[in-house]
């Protein structure tokens, strides 16, 4: 029970990474604030939990007011928070040549703004429970891809704001740590514009650009996560770590 006791937000809630965190959290113990815009999904997972551990907490995060509201909800409810997980993202595809400034303008604010408004607005309790954060980047962030312009640029964003923002709290007590996953199942790429054909494609074709062979589980993701947000990482703070099956160790292909 790494978390009992402990009050943790996890956005993006509804589905992959978000929802594998969600649980394997409920798992350990926590009370989860589930955030996702997708309310029928987001309640019809919370419903799995009998015992009404997981609280759905429906909000679009594109909003900068909803961002405010949720959390003032979640505060108002709870009293405090211990752990903020960032799960909540999007991808697309684009080049220099035909990303528009609004699609630009759309990933940064998900990807990037969002994750920095949020934590912004839990930092109060977060440094008086000297609690934690956990981003979820992506390999993207740490290595250069084409055809994802503005995804890849966020979440070399998202690296360098944990990376900063360590060292902003770590004299408050409060620790923030990145994962980078490399492909993993879930709805991203489809919610990204990828037809089923297409995404199959793409599962089957990065069995040969991950060394290990396979792409990833959300679940797999979750048990890092576990581990960053527990007593166990106590001693770590500003690290991004790559969860890809190797796929950072390779050349662009």
């Amino acid at each position: 029970m790494e978390l009992k006791g402990k009050i943790a937000i996890v956005t993006g809630a509804s589905s992959g990474i978000g929802k594998a965190v969600a649980a394997r959290f409920l798992r350990e113990g926590a009370v989860v604030a589930g955030v996702a815009r997708n309310e029928e999904a987001l309640r019809a997972f919370a419903a799995i939990f009998s015992e009404g551990k997981l609280h759905p907490f429906p909000a679009d995060l594109t909003s900068e007011s909803e961002r405010a509201h949720v959390v003032h909800r979640i505060i108002a409810e709870f009293g405090h928070m211990d752990v903020l997980i960032h799960a909540a993202g999007i991808i697309a595809t684009g080049t220099i040549e035909n990303t528009t400034p609004s699609d630009w303008d759309t990933m940064m604010n998900i990807n990037l703004r969002a994750v920095f408004h949020l934590t912004q607005l839990c930092l109060p309790s977060l440094i008086s429970r000297k609690g934690n954060i956990v981003c979820i980047s992506s390999v993207a962030g740490l290595r250069s891809f084409p055809g994802v312009l503005a995804y890849s640029v966020s979440k070399a964003g998202l690296d360098q704001f944990t990376r900063c923002v360590a060292l902003e709290l770590a004299p408050k007590g409060v620790r923030i740590n990145a994962v980078n996953p490399g492909v993993v199942v879930t709805q991203l790429h489809r919610a990204g514009g990828m037809s089923e054909e297409q995404y199959q494609a793409f599962l089957e074709r990065s069995k040969t650009t991950h060394p290990l062979g396979r792409v990833g589980t959300p679940e797999e993701i979750a048990e890092l996560v576990l581990f960053l947000a527990s007593e166990k990482a106590s001693w770590i703070t500003g690290a991004t770590y790559n969860v890809d099956g190797g796929r950072s160790l390779t050349c662009a292909r």
